[in-house]
């Protein structure tokens, strides 16, 4: 039986040397990229729900955008804060800014698409940013760096959503590598030509993309999903394109408490069950890779079976993952995580499993 569990193990790390080396290199060792800025008209698309704190912050930085060609749509999805009064303000102060308020409606009570579709029927360019209402752009930049990457054919953009660095949390460090995890595993599909998903943190596309599947009508019963199912739906190797230059990150602040984050991971992994056949495969051996080369690791050091091949797969393994992951980490100055990579990555892999479990057993809360 150990025979048997020793070349398992040689074929979980072969799969896991596809993923990073093949896979994951398309990203991780790719060039600089070079942008060519445009001048094509933008909408940039906010959509707050009971934001206030966040918003007074973070809008004006969006407004000072050094961008020759936009607008900024602020969406407040019936917010029982002061959000809708901040709103109002920026509305009288920033000549581009225009507000769309949205009702509580019975039909689609809570459901933060209904909101977005508005908003992005109000818009009055051709090409849609989106980002969130606690996230801020890292430079004056952005807009020109995301926009840059439209071409005749590529029309949808997917950028980089960070988070804030914390300094002495660890929980801090836990989140941005999931993060980081996250981004270079839809950079690296997009650019193998398999594009699944994004972020709303920081996406664009072409309104026309929008219309021609109607909205998110195939998925507006699924109360997440306003990013990625979209872009799993519309995406293609001829539409999709990445952006990654450091100027076009936005950052928000990440949870402070291992249960919010527990939660937050908890609707991301539902929305991911309606992803198209063939992305949920990818996505489930890369994970189930992981998984099973930890506990095969233990079990075979345990029985000291080997024990010399399987420290030096073991060692081998960490070295190829910590290289590919290291050159991604510097294309998304994320470097301090990578210190803590095997610590990390361990409690990643048994988190995710410990959502899945909870996720069977009950539904997380979504947008309200």
């Amino acid at each position: 039986m150990l025979t048997i569990t020793f070349y398992f193990f040689i074929f979980i790390v072969a799969i896991q040397l596809f993923y990073y080396l093949v896979v994951f290199g398309k990203f991780s060792f790719a060039k600089a990229q070079k942008s060519t800025p445009k001048k094509i008209g933008i909408s940039v698309i906010v959509c707050a729900k009971n934001e206030a704190d966040n918003v007074i912050a973070f809008i004006p930085l969006l407004a000072e955008q050094e961008y020759p060609n936009f607008e900024i749509i602020l969406i407040d999805d019936a917010s029982s804060d002061h959000t809708l009064e901040i709103f109002e303000g920026f509305e009288k102060q920033y000549p581009n800014i225009r507000l769309v308020k949205v009702e509580n409606n019975e039909a689609f009570w809570g459901n933060k698409k209904y909101a977005l579709t508005l908003g992005i029927k109000a818009s009055k360019k051709d090409y849609l940013l989106f980002t969130d209402a606690d996230c801020y752009p890292n430079s004056k930049d952005w807009i020109t760096q995301m926009s840059s990457q439209f071409t005749m054919n590529k029309t949808i953009v997917l950028g980089y959503g960070a988070h804030e660095k914390i300094a002495g949390s660890f929980l801090n460090k836990i989140i941005r590598f999931e993060t980081m995890l996250t981004a270079i595993q839809y950079f690296s599909w997009s650019k193998m030509g398999y594009p699944y998903m994004g972020v709303g943190r920081n996406l664009a596309y072409k309104k026309e993309e929008f219309f021609n599947v109607r909205g998110f009508i195939d998925h507006i019963k699924i109360r997440s999903g306003d990013d990625d199912l979209f872009i799993n739906q519309v995406a293609t190797n001829k539409n999709t394109t990445i952006c990654y230059a450091p100027e076009s990150f936005t950052y928000s602040k990440p949870k402070t408490t291992f249960k919010d984050w527990f939660n937050q991971k908890r609707r991301h992994l539902t929305t991911s069950e309606f992803y198209k056949p063939l992305d949920k495969i990818r996505l489930t051996v890369f994970y189930v890779s992981q998984l099973f080369f930890v506990l095969l690791a233990i079990i075979l050091l345990a029985f000291q079976y080997q024990w010399i091949a399987v420290a030096s797969i073991i060692v081998f393994r960490y070295l190829f993952s910590w290289i590919t992951l290291g050159f991604a980490s510097g294309k998304l100055k994320e470097k301090d995580v990578m210190f803590w990579f095997p610590i990390i990555e361990i409690v990643v892999i048994f988190t995710q499993f410990n959502i899945f479990i909870t996720n069977i057993f009950s539904k997380p809360v979504h947008w309200k």
